[in-house]
């Protein structure tokens, strides 16, 4: 599709000009200074933001907490995620110890966040990074002293690194070709090449093997360098382990067993420190992901957390094969338990500080187990457990603007209801505190995947309209979010797609029965599914809602499905329906929100990334013009030089106080 046909750039056009003279002629607001969105913005249909509001809501966009992405593979030294104040983008930094002052690596316009340590002495890191949101990723080189660059890799396929060989020199890394490299902008066929690279000699890489599909992922490579596991994941319902030997790229199914028709996610890990067997997540024997253990030899499968009625996902093992950490999802909050890596038992459970368990690793030499925790008080903040001991250290601490004392932001709640079928439905409640007298008006939030899962935590900028306007925010987990079995998470698959919308619309019931909450001043909010979603229930259920926000969001299903990227194509087709098949395809165009556009009435704000390779900017394009062809209030902004969300802080602060500007006028309108 064109980026915008010559009729509606005319109209655009026509409509700027319209607002910027309607915006001069305000007499109150012709003194009033505002901010001027920066030159990557391109801004429709939204009133000036002034700076009084932002005086008000900055504080709120300047939370900052830490990512673990490495330790170092013989010191007491980690590798972590941080955008320092002032930064406009994440970038990676060096720990030297608990609490120590961070030393900034890399300096770029765009954020790195994943990178790992040569695995022996630590002389260089290799890292990941994309431009502009494009998700196009490429693998780099950084000399921890003169802090030099160097790419690795191609630029005109995507590259993810797999694993380290244990001799310390090579680098298993992916591959997968884009669309802008195909005949006519668009592969119908997808492979993964795995390659094995020496950093120090990137023009000494081979090939490994070339693979059918775009979903091979988490590769952990064996103990005697001779082979590595690979999931091959072709849905959240659908995956399987694979090992492929390094030296020939023969490969061959380990997990299920060839010939097993079970359907089912099946997930692999790390390596025991003999090789014989694999660390495995599946829910192939119930409704839950287990903790299970692989024997290569036999194909025999123990099971460890069947006693769990949770998700245990990312089993991460110590070098010496002792223990092995995952992480249980409870009803949205994430638990570290510990297992014996030789007798399989469950450990006693860590005393850990309060919130959900993001991120653990081990380290190599130390046995010492890294954890990230992220709490409703403050975003991710690291910790080290001694799992001897039991002795837990801090080893940074969240920060925040000043003004905001983030320690007395209150947990959310878990709320319950039945949706029209009677399906038993929850999702995370924030309530505004009890300053806050009468009947509170809502936003809900949800979120994406749509196989995500809103989970307990902290909510970031959304903690201003809790705090600040007294808003209520619930974040729904509808049928076909994660962590409630597999059953719950195929309830949304193909035809049943608006069941989902049905879960909301029952959630609008019960916030009616709520003496504290204002069933006639409800917004809708979501971002990529949730984009979705927010459009389909201004659809059905506008007559409920003072209005919705759309971030990434697919407006058509076929033309979404039509113009992904390619390597994530077919994985989409599993879960929305392939649009090839005539009868899916008059389905899916029957219940697109831009089919269905003639419905919205209800001012709208879309929000988008010009490089967005997941869901393509001409979603959101199409969207704006066909409801804005009803007389519907549309504001519109998009970023040139973001993605799938807004990476960069200059775009997501004023995307942040437009969004409480749209929410003020229309939900807090008098």
């Amino acid at each position: 599709m064109p980026f915008i046909q010559p009729g509606l750039r005319a109209a655009c056009a026509a409509l700027l000009c319209a607002w910027l003279v309607g915006a001069c002629s305000l007499a109150p607001l012709a003194t009033e200074p505002v901010l001027a969105p920066n030159a990557n913005l391109l801004v429709q249909g939204i009133p000036p933001i002034t700076r009084s509001l932002v005086e008000r809501v900055e504080r709120y966009t300047d939370f900052r907490g830490h990512g673990l992405v490495d330790w170092h593979p013989t010191k007491r030294q980690m590798l972590v995620a941080h955008r320092k104040k002032g930064d406009n983008v994440t970038q990676l930094h060096l720990l030297d110890g608990p609490m120590a002052p961070l030393q900034q690596l890399t300096s770029d316009a765009e954020p790195v966040t994943q990178a790992r340590f040569e695995p022996r002495v630590g002389r260089y890191l290799v890292f990941e990074r994309a431009r502009g949101g494009n998700e196009a990723t490429q693998v780099y080189r950084l000399d921890l002293t003169s802090l030099a660059v160097t790419l690795l890799s191609n630029p005109d396929e995507r590259h993810d690194m797999v694993d380290w060989l244990h001799d310390g020199s090579r680098l298993v890394v992916a591959s997968v070709p884009l669309d802008r490299t195909a005949q006519g902008g668009r592969r119908t066929e997808v492979t993964t090449t795995l390659w094995l690279t020496d950093p120090m000699q990137p023009g000494s890489r081979r090939v490994i093997a070339t693979l059918p599909g775009g979903g091979w992922t988490d590769g952990k490579v064996s103990p005697d360098d001779k082979q590595i596991a690979i999931t091959l994941y072709r849905s959240a319902e659908d995956s399987e382990v694979w090992l492929i030997d390094l030296a020939t790229g023969a490969r061959r199914q380990v997990f299920p067993a060839p010939g097993d028709t079970t359907r089912a996610a099946h997930y692999g890990g790390h390596f025991s420190p003999d090789g014989r067997s694999l660390w495995v997540t599946s829910n192939r024997a119930g409704e839950f992901l287990e903790l299970m253990r692989l024997d290569l030899a036999s194909g025999a499968v123990r099971r460890l957390s069947a006693h769990i009625p949770w998700d245990a996902t990312g089993p991460e093992s110590s070098e010496d094969g002792r223990r092995v950490a995952v992480r249980l999802n409870v009803d949205g909050r994430n638990e570290l338990r510990l297992f014996d890596g030789q007798t399989g038992a469950e450990q006693a459970p860590a005393r850990l500080p309060a919130g959900s368990v993001t991120q653990v690793r081990f380290h190599r030499t130390r046995g010492e187990l890294a954890v990230g925790i992220n709490s409703a008080q403050g975003p991710n903040q690291l910790y080290v457990l001694d799992p001897a001991s039991g002795a837990v250290e801090p080893w940074t601490r969240a920060e925040a603007a000043p003004g905001v004392d983030t320690s007395g932001f209150r947990d959310q709640q878990i709320i319950r209801w039945s949706s029209f079928d009677g399906l038993p439905i929850s999702g995370l409640l924030n309530l505004p505190p009890a300053r806050f007298g009468g009947k509170r008006p809502v936003l809900i939030e949800i979120h994406g995947g749509p196989e995500g899962q809103a989970q307990a935590g902290f909510i970031g900028r959304w903690a201003y309209f809790v705090e600040e306007l007294g808003i209520a925010v619930i974040r729904p987990n509808v049928r076909g979010s994660s962590g409630f079995g597999k059953t719950f998470l195929s309830l949304d698959n193909g035809m049943k797609r608006e069941d989902s919308v049905r879960d909301i619309g029952a959630l609008l019931d019960w916030i009616a029965q709520q003496p504290g909450l204002d069933a006639s001043r409800v917004m809708v909010s979501g971002g990529s599914y949730g984009g979705y979603m927010s459009l389909a229930v201004a659809v059905h259920h506008g007559d409920r809602i003072a209005g919705a926000i759309d971030s990434v969001g697919i407006s058509n299903f076929v033309t979404f499905l039509e113009t992904t990227e390619s390597y994530r194509r077919d994985l989409r087709r599993v879960e929305y329906g392939d649009e090839r098949d005539p009868a899916m395809r008059e389905f899916l165009l029957r219940i697109s929100p831009l089919t269905n556009a003639h419905r919205i009435t209800k001012p709208l704000f879309v929000v988008q990334g010009r490089n967005d390779p997941r869901v393509p900017y001409t979603e959101a394009e199409q969207i704006v013009e066909r409801a804005r062809a009803n007389g519907t209030p549309v504001w519109y902004l998009r970023a040139e030089n973001e993605g799938h969300g807004f990476a960069r802080k200059e775009n997501a602060d004023f995307y942040f106080y437009s969004v409480v500007k749209f929410v003020e006028s229309v939900l807090l309108k008098p």
